[in-house]
């Protein structure tokens, strides 16, 4: 294992993105159409084609998932991969038409030094384009597609990802945009918050702090006093090779959702746009109740990792004023 989303077989992932707009996408594909749902937890999200993963809606699954920068200007992207999955005659068949369904999310980049001028139409439609057509089996984490422009109060954020197995045998893999309006460290230390659940040292295998003092306790808040709902998100993609259903497939969103609060500080605030998106591919049966728990709770586990390797694997931005790398502060 790769310690990938693309470690569940028949997923792809593809980034594309801007230096100079200090933005991208990042899109995850999946080989057959996947069982999928999600859930938000946050009071700003932006998203595309959410209402028809609820479960009571008719389309049980879908051919990708797309999340990018730019705010609402970024829900585009979907349109970009989108269309790369019509060339390839994916999509759901209705007759003699076929609609590829790709589902995404958004967080906001449009303020961190990058050149966002860019005229009538804004770039992510081309950027989910070329992240579709970029998609394989192995991708970089760090600054890069959808976490290229993203940040947190004190550090770069970026996109991580991450992986595990239960003992079953069944996978369960994240990958996370981290641009949260809180810390994933711990004050002014080199410690992740995530830090209990990490495998490997493979986000520098700090551990904890000593102690907690009062300080390290405080709300830190990207922005100050100024923060706006608008202005932060983490987004996170969770897989797994377990056969569910769709109502199955948001337990797992939910229960998902849990990592953020193991990874960032604070979270799911009004100031967040915080989501999951949950999918399976089917190979593998589990247990309804106590399988289905078990995998929750793994998949929360791989969240919160997934969250501290996109800030450890970060690179500041070339901008004046842009926020230093977990690496340019605390070394490896």
């Amino acid at each position: 294992m790769k310690n990938l989303l693309t470690d569940i077989s028949g997923v792809r992932v593809g980034n594309a993105g801007d230096t100079a707009l200090a933005s991208g996408v990042t899109a995850v594909l999946f080989d057959l159409p996947a069982v999928a749902a999600m859930d938000v937890r946050g009071g700003g999200p932006g998203t595309r084609d959410s209402a028809l993963l609820d479960p009571v809606n008719t389309v049980e699954r879908v051919d990708a998932l797309v999340l990018s920068g730019g705010s609402a200007f970024g829900v585009e992207a979907g349109g970009g991969v989108q269309a790369w999955l019509a060339e390839q005659g994916r999509g759901f068949a209705i007759r003699d038409a076929v609609v590829p369904i790709v589902p995404g999310a958004v967080c906001f980049d449009l303020l961190n030094g990058g050149d966002k001028r860019w005229g009538r139409f804004a770039p992510y439609r081309d950027l989910g384009y070329a992240a579709a057509a970029a998609a394989g089996d192995d991708f970089a984490l760090g600054s890069i597609g959808a976490g290229l422009g993203a940040t947190t109060v004190n550090l770069k954020g970026g996109l991580g990802s991450a992986s595990t197995t239960t003992p079953d045998g069944v996978r369960v893999a994240a990958l996370a945009v981290v641009n949260a309006v809180g810390s994933v460290t711990v004050g002014d230390g080199p410690w992740f918050w995530a830090a209990p659940f990490e495998s490997g040292g493979e986000y520098g295998g700090r551990g904890l702090p000593p102690s907690f003092t009062p300080d390290m306790l405080t709300m830190r808040l990207k922005g100050g006093p100024a923060a706006t709902a608008s202005e932060n998100t983490t987004l996170a993609v969770v897989v797994t090779d377990a056969l569910l259903t769709k109502p199955q497939a948001r337990r797992l969103a939910i229960i998902a959702q849990t990592g953020f609060a193991r990874a960032i500080y604070p979270v799911h605030a009004p100031l967040d746009g915080d989501v999951v998106f949950a999918a399976a591919t089917g190979a593998k049966p589990i247990d309804p109740l106590v399988g289905l728990t078990e995998l929750g709770m793994l998949a929360a586990n791989t969240v919160a990792r997934a969250i501290a390797r996109g800030v450890y694997e970060a690179t500041a931005l070339p901008f004046p004023d842009a926020l230093p790398a977990w690496k340019d502060r605390f070394g490896r």
